[in-house]
């Protein structure tokens, strides 16, 4: 009998993300999982570190503390802290342990981690490209770099569900930051098409006359899936929408509408916030957007 290989493994960044892979992967019989989140020694803390202790996961008490004599490292923090969550475990890497950049960044801040971490780690670029939820550790991966191919079969056995996208670090990260072009674009301009139709007391009138042009998709399970989406997501998706940003730029094309998608997510997650819209996000999309507007109205 094969004896199944159950690496240590650590998460640096313990929010939405973190937990759901870690949980699955403990469920899945690993037993070994440290974390670190930077918010751990907040107040802001107490519930993730709950949530540590829910999943078997050992809270660690510093960066250095999570990584120390593991062989595998999952980075899920902030777009914006990319980079510094590297630079704060690179000092304390030992044994050369595979770091899996799961975060959703620009192919060039891909290509400037692996570059910091140097051989002190083997660095897999990483691209989530479904919901982590229902499927959690057995979320649709893409994997890039030169070792992909190596950490493939280990995430194989760790029942992981993945792609090895051929080529460079940052080529996973780019079918991620171009495809969230379209996803989170459509999510903005479903808000403001429907937002607008709720206004006018037109919301049925203009849902029906969608399906002239797309009479494959129900616009209602779509505007009641993206504006929830957006009232629960709309920072972070904000945040991976200037990534993509970046990686239009980087490739030398001007993001005009990717930069408006930017203003309408973050506008909707700080909408999101507001009790009268949390209270409805189970709901309908009429129903939403009347929260919506009402709290819009209150902020002005």
């Amino acid at each position: 009998m094969t004896r199944r290989n159950t690496p240590r493994i650590s998460f640096i960044g313990f929010g939405e993300a973190g937990q759901a892979i870690a949980s699955g992967l403990r469920e899945g019989g690993i037993e070994q999982i440290a974390a670190w989140d930077i918010l751990f020694p907040e107040a802001a803390g107490e519930k993730l570190k709950a949530a540590a202790e829910k999943y078997g996961v050992r809270a660690a008490t510093s960066a250095a503390d999570a990584v120390a004599e593991t062989d595998m490292i999952i980075s899920a923090v902030t777009a914006a802290s990319s980079l510094e969550a590297a630079r704060s475990v690179a000092p304390h890497l030992r044994g050369n342990p595979y770091y899996l950049d799961i975060n959703s960044v620009s192919p060039g801040r891909k290509q400037d981690t692996a570059k910091l971490l140097g051989d002190k780690a083997r660095y897999v670029d990483v691209a989530v490209i479904a919901p982590i939820h229902p499927k959690r550790h057995q979320t649709p991966l893409l994997i890039a770099g030169p070792h992909a191919d190596a950490v493939a079969p280990l995430l194989g056995e760790l029942e992981m569900k993945l792609t090895v996208v051929p080529g460079e670090t940052g080529q996973a990260a780019a079918i991620k930051m171009i495809r969230s072009v379209m996803i989170k674009g459509m999510e903005a301009l479903t808000l403001e098409c429907f937002l607008a139709a709720s206004r006018a007391g037109l919301l049925e009138e203009v849902t029906a006359s969608l399906k002239n042009n797309y009479p494959t998709l129900d616009f209602t399970k779509v505007a009641d899936y993206n504006i929830e989406r957006m009232a629960s997501h709309g920072e972070r998706r904000a945040a991976e929408m200037e990534e993509s940003s970046l990686t239009l730029r980087e490739l030398g094309l001007e993001p005009l509408m990717v930069d408006a998608t930017v203003k309408r997510q973050r506008e909707m997650g700080a909408l999101g916030k507001h009790d009268k819209v949390r209270e409805t996000l189970a709901s309908d999309r009429a129903v939403m957007l009347n929260a919506i507007s009402a709290a819009a109205k209150d902020r002005h």
